[in-house]
């Protein structure tokens, strides 16, 4: 396994951290470095426990519902094949919160880099006062790319790597290949099975309407 880049790094610091911050993520610029990466990384904690009990809490309700089904079935195999849905519903989920708590093992490198590293320390920042700065006009581009939904109805993991994808395409002249790509990866650790996928199609959406603006 290769060594992931500083900004790699970074991209992961932010992402687990956005939803966590202060309003006004600018006071981070006044931060000591010790205390920059101090609130970083209590954010990714909160960030990961609260998305690892959300998954764990959907997965118990799979199971309850596939449980009370196959209880009221009668065995009919309508009713079967609905509770087998929601069993492997659930056991995605239950995949999902192990997945997300095995990117527990990689913080002490998140936290070492976040440390040694100025560049992962100061790309972290710009990403989240970036995001910050233009989120009205970033969830707008990833608006108008998303088919019969909505950003609000995005969930929290997901909405963060599409707006970190567009802030770096759209405000910090990443090219979109290496920013969807790097999202991509993001969902993959992060997201539910076909969340890499989704954010995969989003992006391209946004790519491509930067390329008729």
């Amino acid at each position: 396994m290769q060594p992931r880049k500083p900004q790699q790094i970074a991209r992961e610091l932010a992402l687990l951290s956005l939803s966590q911050l202060p309003v006004n993520p600018k006071k981070l610029e006044k931060l000591p470095d010790e205390q920059l990466v101090a609130k970083l990384v209590l954010g990714a904690v909160r960030t990961l426990t609260t998305e690892v009990q959300d998954t764990l809490d959907n997965a118990a309700g799979e199971l309850q519902r596939s449980n009370d089904r196959l209880l009221t079935s009668q065995t009919r195999a309508s009713d079967l094949n609905t509770a087998r849905t929601m069993l492997q519903e659930a056991i995605a989920c239950t995949q999902t919160a192990i997945n997300q708590l095995g990117t527990a093992i990689d913080f002490p490198e998140l936290i070492q880099l976040a440390n040694q590293d100025k560049e992962v320390r100061n790309y972290a920042k710009e990403i989240i006062i970036t995001v910050n700065d233009n989120r009205s006009i970033i969830d707008q581009f990833i608006s108008e790319a998303l088919v019969d939904w909505q950003v609000s109805r995005l969930a929290q993991i997901d909405r963060d790597i599409l707006q970190i994808a567009v802030a770096e395409m759209r405000f910090m002249r990443v090219p979109a290949s290496i920013a969807i790509n790097e999202a991509v990866e993001l969902a993959k650790r992060y997201s539910g099975d076909e969340g890499h996928r989704f954010i995969n199609g989003v992006l391209r959406r946004v790519t491509e309407q930067k390329q008729t603006a």
